[in-house]
């Protein structure tokens, strides 16, 4: 029986996307008077923010600019990310259904932190994974698997739902039933690698597959 569903955040659960870009490109422009593209910053997904700009950031201030990011992050959120009412509603629908819902993001908590408030979601998940949470982000499974270990769920008795690669690699390594999600305007992963059990294009799609599935056991779907 599903007792669990893991999400991503950024593109899955929020499209936060745009701010995050525009928050990178700020701190790259600003410190190392360079421009980068989305498909850039996309390329360095895998650490959390802070992780990304001490790797690739070339100006040595970079606790600085860490702090920079954050401020943007804060200061456009409210302007280019929108609360989205289907993602409300699927999550009342699967809490009232029992289900235990975590994140699993390689997010840092600082930004999470910002979003979920921003966003009204805090408090409705039993399990939150940043990337400050782990030692190897996704596409690592470890994130996914410290979920469920702390939700007291199998890996036949959980999903995980993200919007790229890395997400569906870490669902695969999980031996968890993986739902690759195109249902936002702004999403990671156009063509996956690595198939997940599911390819979802809308959150109607979703309702449909919780219905039919609530009372079954995932192992016989993979």
């Amino acid at each position: 029986m599903m007792k669990a569903v893991l999400f991503d955040f950024d593109g899955t659960l929020a499209n936060t996307l745009p701010v995050c870009f525009y928050a990178f490109q700020s701190v790259f422009k600003e410190f190392d008077r360079r421009d980068v593209s989305a498909e850039e910053i996309v390329g360095m997904f895998g650490p959390s923010e802070t992780g990304i700009i001490r790797e690739n950031l070339l100006n040595e201030e970079k606790e600085k600019a860490i702090e920079r990011y954050y401020e943007k992050y804060l200061e456009m959120h409210p302007e280019l990310v929108e609360k989205n009412n289907e993602i409300d509603e699927l999550i009342r629908l699967l809490k009232d259904r029992g289900l235990k819902l975590g994140i699993v993001t390689g997010k840092a908590k600082r930004s999470l932190e910002i979003s979920l408030e921003a966003l009204n979601m805090v408090g409705l998940f039993d399990v939150i994974i940043t990337g400050d949470d782990v030692k190897k982000p996704k596409p690592h499974p470890e994130g996914v698997k410290k979920a469920l270990f702390i939700l007291g769920t199998e890996n036949n008795e959980a999903l995980f739902i993200g919007d790229s690669e890395a997400d569906i690699l870490a669902g695969v390594r999980a031996n968890v039933y993986t739902i690759g999600v195109q249902w936002l305007p702004e999403y990671q992963t156009i063509n996956f690698v690595t198939q997940p059990n599911q390819v979802m294009k809308n959150i109607k799609e979703f309702r449909e597959f919780i219905n039919r599935m609530n009372t079954r056991n995932l192992r016989f779907l993979i």
